[in-house]
This record gives C-alpha cells, sequence and structure tokens, in this order.
C-alpha cells in the first residue's frame, strides 16, 4: 500500500530528507518502547472525549476513563451489536449515538453482514491519523533500499463506487475515501509520494480510462520507476495482464505522443498529455520486449531499475505469489502495512522479509488494542475456534496489547476514535516477537473466510446458503447434491471460484448444460455485495465454475485425509480446499464444467437505500 507524508511541511530549499526519517524511526522507537502507557492514555482520551455518547450511557459507563471500569462494563461486540446504531446514523439520526465527534462518512467492510457491506462510522480526524501511519513507512523502507527518493513509484490505485445513505453520508471503501481526501491530492512535497500516475488517472472513475492512463504514464517514465506496486496482490497482476492485452495501444500512443481516443475523460487526457511525448525508440524497446513468447520476468524488463514489488500477500493472498515471482524475477515482494476499514493498524519493520516471515508491528497510538485467544480445532483442517458470542469468562480472557504471549494466535479487538468499541475485526494474528514493548503479529487469516479472490470474503454459511438456492434448479430432474467442495482459483487471471459438486442422480432425464449455468448464476446472485461488485464493476472476479466429478469422489477424498492422519470420527468434508494434491484429485475426477453465462445484479450502496435516494 502506497504511503502519505506527514501533512506538517511545505516544499522548501532547506527540506532534509535525512532529518525527517530520524524523526520518524525515533517516534516509533518511543511508542514500541512506551507501548502500555501509550495504550493508556489512548484508552483515557477515547473514554474522555466519548463520556456522553449514548452508547457509554446505555452501558452504564458514567465518565469512567479507567481500563478496569471499561474492561468490567463494556461487552465486547460484533457487527451485529451495533448495526442499529450504525442504521440510525445512515438514517440521519445526529445525535452523539456512538462518537462526540460528528460522523463524516462511512466506511464500507469488505466483510459482510447479510450479504451486504458493513458500514463503519468514522471522523474526520482519523484522516490524519491514517496518514501517520502512511508516513512511517518510507523511512523504515529507506533503511534497508536506500536512494528511493532519487525517483518515482508505479502504483496501480483506484477509486471504487460509493453510495449515499438516506441522511447524505457517504459510504465508501477507505482507500476511495482516502484518495478523494485532500491529505491525498493536496499532499506536499515528499520525494517519496513522487508517483508515475498524475491524481487524475487515480481518481478517474472509469476503470479502464484509469489503469490505461496510469499504466501509459508509468511506460513513459520507465526508468524513473524504483518501485512498483498496487494494494493487493491479485490488483497487481491484473495490471500485467492488461498490459499484456493493451500493448500495441499503448506503443502507438507513445510512439505517436497521442492518446487514445477511448480516453475521453478530459481531465485523464490534459493530465497524461503533460507526461506523454512522441518516443518511437521507447515504442520499439516496449514492443520487442512484449512481443516474447515468455513474459517471464516483464517487469525488470520494462522497468530495469525496480528494486521491489509492494502489494499485499500476507492471508488469502499468498496465493498469487508464483506468479508475482514469474514477472518480476523473484524482486522482493513487499507488505509495508496493516490496515482495515475499522483502523489502521501497523506497519512491517522487516519489509524485505520472506512474504512467510511477515510480521506487523502494532503502533499504540492507532487505537486501543485488546486480543481474544483463540484455539484450534485438531481435525484435517485445524480449523480455528472462535466463539461468536462471549460468556463472561470468555470476556475476561482478552489481554492488552502487552500482554500478548509469544507464539500464541488471537482475535484483534479495537476501541476506535470514531465509534467501535471492543469491536471483533475477525482478524486471527499469531505473536510472531517484539519491537521493544510492543508485539509483533504474524497475519493468520481472516476468521470464517473460505473463499477469497481479491477484496471480496466468502465465509461457510453465505457459500452454504447460496448453494442450497442452487440446487433447487436440480429438483425438476430428480438429482439431489450428494457433496460438495470449493476452491478459489487464481490460475485464471481474474480468478474465479470452483465449486465441485458430486450428485446423485435418481431420475433418466439428462441435465442440460443451461440448468448448471443457472446453478452458477443463481449462486453468484447469491453471494455477498463485494463478491458481486467484483464481478460486475472492477472485474477484479471471473464467472464462478461449477465442476461435477464422478461418484465416489468425496469418498476418495475422505481417505486421502486419513492417510494423513486425519481421524475417520472427526472427518468431515472441507467447504474449501487449498491443499495442491487435493485439488488435483478433485480436478482428475471430473467429469464436465460449466461457467456462469452472465454477470449477477449488482448496484451501490445497501439495497434498503435504493428507493430512497
Amino acid at each position: 500500500m502506497p504511503e502519505a507524508p506527514k501533512n506538517t511541511h511545505k516544499p522548501t530549499t532547506d527540506y532534509n530528507l535525512e532529518l525527517k526519517n530520524k524523526k520518524t524511526l525515533q517516534f516509533i522507537e518511543d511508542v514500541t518502547s512506551n507501548a502500555d502507557e501509550v495504550q493508556k492514555k489512548v484508552l483515557e482520551e477515547i473514554l474522555s472525549r466519548n463520556a456522553h455518547v449514548e452508547y457509554f450511557q446505555r452501558h452504564g459507563l458514567n465518565g469512567h476513563t479507567d481500563r478496569e471500569t471499561f474492561k468490567t462494563i463494556m461487552p465486547v461486540i460484533t457487527y451485529e451489536d451495533i448495526q442499529p446504531y450504525v442504521d440510525r446514523i445512515a438514517n440521519g439520526d445526529t445525535s452523539p449515538i456512538l462518537s462526540s465527534h460528528p460522523i463524516s462518512e462511512f466506511l464500507t467492510s469488505s466483510g459482510t453482514s447479510g450479504g451486504e457491506r458493513k458500514l463503519m462510522p468514522t471522523i474526520e480526524e482519523e484522516l490524519g491519523r491514517r496518514s501517520l501511519l502512511y508516513s512511517l513507512l518510507m523511512p523504515v523502507m529507506s533503511q534497508f533500499v536506500p536512494g528511493l527518493d532519487k525517483g518515482k513509484g508505479m502504483y496501480f490505485l483506484f477509486i471504487k463506487s460509493e453510495a449515499k445513505t438516506p441522511s447524505g453520508l457517504v459510504a465508501r471503501p477507505v482507500l476511495t475515501s482516502y484518495y478523494k481526501s485532500t491529505h491525498f491530492k493536496d499532499r506536499p512535497y515528499d520525494p517519496y509520494t513522487n508517483y508515475t500516475s498524475p491524481n487524475e488517472t487515480i481518481l478517474c472513475p472509469d476503470s479502464y480510462q484509469s489503469m490505461y492512463s496510469q499504466m501509459l504514464c508509468g511506460l513513459c517514465q520507465h526508468k524513473e520507476v524504483l518501485r512498483v506496486g498496487a494494494v493487493f496482490a491479485s490488483g497487481f497482476i491484473r495490471a500485467i495482464k492488461f498490459l499484456e492485452k493493451h500493448w500495441r495501444f499503448l506503443c502507438n500512443d507513445i510512439r505517436t505522443g497521442t492518446i487514445d481516443s477511448q480516453i475521453n475523460d478530459q481531465s485523464v487526457r490534459e493530465a497524461v498529455t503533460k507526461i506523454l511525448k512522441p518516443d518511437p525508440k521507447l515504442a520499439d524497446f516496449i514492443e520487442a520486449e512484449c512481443s516474447k513468447d515468455s513474459w517471464q520476468g516483464i517487469i525488470t524488463r520494462l522497468w530495469p531499475n525496480t528494486k521491489y514489488v509492494d502489494v499485499i500477500v500476507t492471508g488469502t493472498m499468498s496465493q498469487y505469489i508464483p506468479t508475482l515471482d514469474y514477472y518480476t524475477n523473484g524482486l522482493p515482494l513487499v507488505c509495508t502495512m496493516y490496515a482495515s476499514s475499522e483502523c489502521y493498524f501497523g506497519v512491517n519493520l522487516n519489509p524485505l522479509c520472506k512474504p512467510s516471515e511477515v510480521s506487523y508491528t502494532l503502533i499504540p497510538t492507532m487505537a486501543y488494542f485488546e486480543f481474544l485467544p483463540v484455539q484450534r480445532n485438531n481435525g484435517v483442517n485445524s480449523s480455528i475456534s472462535v466463539p461468536k458470542t462471549l460468556n463472561e469468562k470468555e470476556q475476561q480472557e482478552l489481554v492488552d496489547l502487552v500482554d500478548v504471549k509469544l507464539g500464541q494466535e488471537y482475535e484483534l479487538v479495537v476501541t476506535t476514535y470514531s465509534g467501535l468499541y471492543r469491536y471483533r475485526v475477525g482478524d486471527v494474528l499469531r505473536v510472531a516477537g517484539f519491537k521493544n514493548n510492543a508485539p509483533q503479529f504474524n497475519f493468520i487469516c481472516r476468521k470464517n473466510v473460505v473463499l477469497c479472490i481479491d477484496s471480496d470474503k466468502t465465509d461457510e454459511v453465505e457459500l452454504q446458503n447460496a448453494v442450497k438456492n442452487a440446487v433447487n434448479h436440480l429438483l425438476p430432474f430428480d438429482a439431489t447434491l450428494a457433496e460438495y467442495t470449493s476452491y478459489a482459483d487464481t490460475t485464471t487471471i481474474p480468478g474465479h471460484y470452483v465449486l465441485y459438486w458430486e450428485l446423485s442422480l435418481n431420475g433418466t432425464t439428462p441435465i442440460p448444460p443451461s440448468v448448471f449455468e443457472d446453478c452458477c448464476l443463481t449462486i453468484e446472485e447469491s453471494l455477498n455485495s463485494v463478491y458481486r461488485q467484483g464481478r460486475v464493476c472492477d472485474k477484479s472476479i471471473g464467472p464462478l465454475e461449477i465442476k461435477i466429478v464422478e461418484p465416489g469422489t468425496f469418498d476418495k477424498l475422505m481417505d486421502y485425509a486419513i492417510s494423513l492422519g486425519a481421524s475417520i470420527n472427526q472427518y468431515k468434508t472441507p467447504r474449501c480446499v487449498k491443499f495442491a494434491p487435493i485439488v488435483e484429485l478433485l480436478n482428475s475426477r471430473a467429469v464436465s464444467s460449466f461457467f456462469s453465462p452472465k454477470c449477477p445484479k449488482w448496484f451501490p450502496g445497501h439495497k434498503q437505500w435504493i428507493n430512497m435516494n
């Protein structure tokens, strides 16, 4: 994720980057050395400034700002617990419900509630807090890769669609909020935020025009590029595939110094024109490289000064690492920071480590952090066990930032400045070490998520309901679904969901292919709005596929799991598979394959707002 500077300096001739980096690194040293004191002050500040909000009054906090009373009185919650309060704000209630500061907008979380994006309340000052975390990244990076201030970063950044709640507040993803803010658009001089993409290309709402113009500008400045990236690994690979498809048009633009007519956003055209000049020699170079049979190392071939790739490759994004290595000739894959819609959390202080060893140091000033210990079930899937609701004993098991234990796994719980109190984020983290007194965490997984291609997150319950809706199409043929599992296939670009179905066929009438295609589409229509947006608007997810497997396939799957040591008594069919030999087994027994024939329905905003805007 790209970084933003502190908004505290102006472009001057005496700008001292070395001094600025030194101060930033000292800040990290200070807050991690005094982590518990900082956390105590953060909680006191949050509780004192919001002492009179309705949510605290309802729970009887009565103005207390100490940690002990807070932990005794305030419940640990999930989104469903605060959704009624959020809905009131979205519908126009401006009283201090969750925050004493006015809610400035809602940030839409990629986690979902009832198929709709969760709405995270936020306040204006949070933009400053996010900018602070961004400002830590490059001073850290500069310790490992010198000279990054001498060139540019080529990042593929995009805004997504936004909606308005009935109250008029905007609801949009956190990065869209940030890119549209003055913190990003009017950022002061900083050599580390010198990007190849003009703001106008990033802020273009048309994803094709945005990608095309950003790629064009990146190619024009190819010798100046020292680092490349996107938010997610999947997004960066999508940019490479875009180049693979459109390089001839891009070469023509560079050769002639004119922009393709399909780019009709006037502000984009004007911004690109300042960079694009006729350069037949560069066009010939790009054409020669892109015409070769192999695209291995295409990034280092076209952008020869690139030192690393800045993308998220932890969690489900790790599935893209082999593809990234292929296209980049094994450049370092750097995960710089850990953040979500609910809160920005921390930074990677050892950014050149292997992706499998990435750990994030939580910055104690960002929010008040607590940790709920989680256990592993020792079945074949070694699944994580976290109760949905906590009893009194479990609520007392939460520990503070400095009290976590090395090697233990925890679910992250946050209390933020903008109205979330003891909120379960849903991320499972493992303690990997410490920076002074502040723990460092490996990101393990998003709780309950079984399928993910891009920013979508599909859990087991949602998948089960979608499959249940789809199998109704089989009833007229006297067929039932005996067993199923799923797989996030990222060998295709964009990646797509694959469902393996084993059927029980009692009828004699063959099932037409169109029926299975209807099943595919019904599943997609039943999945959450983030998935459907990825299919319809962002084109970041491909059509869902159903593979019909031979009878007895899932018995073979069980036999294989038992051969690896699973207990026959504890075994249950996994609803998602990732282990390559199991995927190979399923694919080898597939007898037919069907794809969703069209995109599911999707529109920005929540369904209940559509008739109110």
